[in-house]
């Protein structure tokens, strides 16, 4: 079974791209959801998002919410809007924010891969959204949200990708918030041929984001291979949508903290307590960290640098030395009392497109006393703790920019 194989995708028909194409299912609330439909009626949120078609209120998880879904999958298929591709093709992706541009490939990747990891992951999996995914693709039979995947930058793979970049898109649109998704359709059977075996000889790929989505995938492909008296391996539910992206085209950015209190110190006391383990000096600006190991810290008004002292950092534990566990272990449970922040309401995450003036606007609002600014992770570090079999710390990257979702699906023949 290779690692990525072509596929007959289903995406928008000539002309119609800019009706359906929309953003991922996962960053807008329900309210966002409900506006972003206004006047779309072919927006693939109909899709990814059927609630919106259902009384306000209506649980997201409700058996008739995925029914909807089908439902609206099957009218824009029937209404062709959306149709099959005539032969298996992989689809060269390219995502362009401002001055950064990123050139990927869609395909299927294996689900036996995924089990056997070598398509290697990062973080754990939550039930309830790990559910949610099962639910969404058995009854779509279809996989609509493609799983963001990293291969180690390799030049005969990236040529071939740049190669086909040269012609004019197949699909070209420019989403609401500035970012061009452009698609080249790779049908050639020597070209289909080449990239799979170049993939193939891979030792691995790398879950950048979608964890929810592949790890539902496994389960389908498990389920419906138990059903299957007459299994083959070579079933479509034996593989899961993918973006396949070089790692050194990736952009993280910082993933910052603001915490609810000071744990019984007043500020005073909370910043000399933190010299034990960080050098801190006032800063007549916001800070932005420059380099690993440096954050920024918002209080009471007024700007902090903040470095790690190398004695804390663990050169040879892979996720210990990350930036997001330096500030964890050495600040945020020892002195703000917060043990885990998957769990405590007491902490909260900011992604850093917002950028530093979300950190002030929310410690000045008075519900936040402190905020933290953090240097991104690294696509080498993530890497680094997949290869280990470990586990990254919870919003540890926040990868822009975003796949979108409707330019191609995945249907389970």
């Amino acid at each position: 079974m290779p690692l990525i194989k072509a596929f007959t995708g289903l995406r928008p028909v000539a002309g119609r791209t800019n009706d359906v194409v929309a953003p991922p299912y996962d960053v807008m609330n329900g309210a966002e959801a409900r506006a972003m439909v206004e006047g779309r009626p072919r927006s693939f949120l109909h899709i990814s998002r059927p609630e919106v078609d259902l009384p306000e209120g209506t649980d997201p998880y409700a058996p008739e919410v995925y029914a909807k879904g089908r439902e609206n999958l099957d009218r824009m298929v029937e209404e062709g809007v959306l149709a099959r591709e005539d032969k298996p093709a992989y689809y060269v992706y390219r995502l362009t924010m401002g001055n950064h541009v990123q050139t990927g490939l869609m395909a299927v990747a294996s689900v036996g891969a995924y089990d056997q990891n070598r398509i290697k992951k990062h973080e754990f999996t939550r039930p309830v959204k790990e559910d949610d995914r099962v639910r969404n693709i058995d009854t779509l039979n279809a996989q609509t949200g493609p799983v963001f995947l990293v291969y180690p930058a390799t030049k005969s793979i990236d040529s071939i990708l740049a190669e086909a970049t040269k012609g004019a898109p197949d699909m070209d649109v420019t989403a609401v918030d500035g970012v061009r998704h452009e698609l080249w359709v790779l049908s050639d059977e020597a070209t289909v041929k080449t990239l799979t075996d170049q993939f193939d000889a891979l030792d691995a790929l790398y879950v950048a984001d979608g964890h929810h989505r592949s790890a539902a995938a496994s389960r389908v492909a498990a389920t419906r291979k138990a059903a299957n008296p007459a299994h083959t391996g070579e079933e479509s539910y034996n593989y899961f949508l993918s973006v396949i992206f070089p790692h050194d085209q990736m952009q993280i950015l910082d993933y910052n903290r603001v915490v609810k209190d000071l744990n019984g110190l007043s500020p005073e006391e909370f910043v000399a307590q933190i010299s034990a383990a960080f050098s801190i000096e006032p800063s007549g600006e916001p800070v932005k960290p420059s380099h690993s190991g440096e954050y920024g810290m918002y209080l009471d008004g007024q700007w902090y640098k903040l470095a790690i002292k190398p004695e804390h950092i663990p050169q040879d534990d892979p996720v210990a030395r990350l930036d997001v566990s330096l500030l964890q272990n050495n600040l945020i449970t020892p002195l703000l009392g917060i043990e885990d922040p998957r769990t405590d309401n007491r902490i909260d995450f900011v992604g850093g497109i917002r950028g530093l003036g979300e950190l002030e606007k929310r410690v000045n609002s008075g519900d936040w006393q402190v905020a933290f600014s953090l240097y991104p992770t690294t696509m080498e570090a993530l890497m680094a703790v997949a290869d280990a079999d470990e586990v990254m710390p919870p919003k540890s990257t926040w990868f822009e920019p975003k796949l979108a979702d409707g330019l191609v699906s995945h249907v389970l023949d």
